[in-house]
């Protein structure tokens, strides 16, 4: 539960405090391109979803490489395969 607390805390901070600012912008009479403001949350988004990618993509590579037949941790049965008692 915690590690989705500070999922939650890091999207507001990263996405949802940057776009309220944009927003409550106009109040205080400054001009907003929102075409940029448009592309710069795409762009920031493609690049957190690019991150995210990347770190599944090596964690299953880890995985794969990690747990194959041949690797010489994997030799040997464990004592659940052949029924050893614990």
């Amino acid at each position: 539960m915690k590690n989705m607390r500070y999922l939650a805390i890091s999207v507001v901070i990263l996405f949802i405090l940057p776009t309220i600012a944009v927003a409550f912008g106009e109040e205080t009479k400054e001009y907003v391109n929102r075409r940029a403001v448009i592309w710069n949350e795409f762009f920031r988004m493609t690049t957190a979803a690019f991150v995210v990618g990347a770190v599944v993509s090596g964690t299953l590579i880890w995985v794969i490489w990690r747990f194959r037949e041949s690797h010489p941790k994997n030799k040997e049965p464990t004592k659940w395969e052949t029924g050893e008692s614990h």
